[in-house]
């Protein structure tokens, strides 16, 4: 069975709803760095139960100069995994968070920079840890943004766990 963009965004608002009792536990703060998914992420935490505590803002650099100006992404394509460790660094120095979230991709109908729609690049990071990973989801525009939204939160609540047992692990 196909998920529908509603199951999309609910498991999406579960997994939110994960990272903040995690950053609000560790008494950490997240910053969103976002491209094709327009604002989405930002929604998702601002939404949460007691983000205020915890998300400490976020930006949408939908335009590639955007992301060069204000989050000190290389000239040269932006769908790629040095552009999406630009947008975490210069998300989270902008807000002086803890940890970053970025996302950037060609969320379609069409394709963008020689890449096919579906095409993206996410990364997560924490205190000098980064993750990245490419996908090439499927879809429609709205399809391709939900998928993209919860995978982004899923990698981050993941880099967010691994974290949490590797501190613990020390104590």
């Amino acid at each position: 069975m196909t998920k529908t963009v509603e199951d999309i965004e609910a498991e999406a608002t579960e997994v939110a709803a994960e990272i903040g009792s995690i950053l609000a536990e560790q008494g950490l703060t997240v910053a969103v760095a976002e491209s094709l998914t327009g604002g989405k992420l930002a929604n998702q935490f601002a939404a949460t139960e007691g983000s205020g505590e915890w998300f400490a803002g976020g930006v949408v650099a939908y335009q590639s100069g955007a992301k060069h100006q204000v989050l000190n992404v290389p000239e040269g394509p932006v769908i790629s995994e040095e552009a999406v460790v630009s947008m975490v660094d210069g998300v989270t120095t902008l807000f002086k968070s803890d940890t970053g979230l970025a996302a950037s991709g060609a969320g379609g109908p069409e394709g963008q920079e020689g890449q096919p729609a579906g095409t993206t690049w996410l990364a997560a990071g924490i205190l000098g840890t980064m993750k990245t990973e490419l996908h090439h989801f499927s879809g429609e525009p709205l399809e391709i943004l939900a998928q993209t939204e919860l995978r982004c939160l899923q990698l981050l609540r993941s880099v967010l766990t691994s974290q949490e047992l590797s501190s613990s692990e020390g104590r």
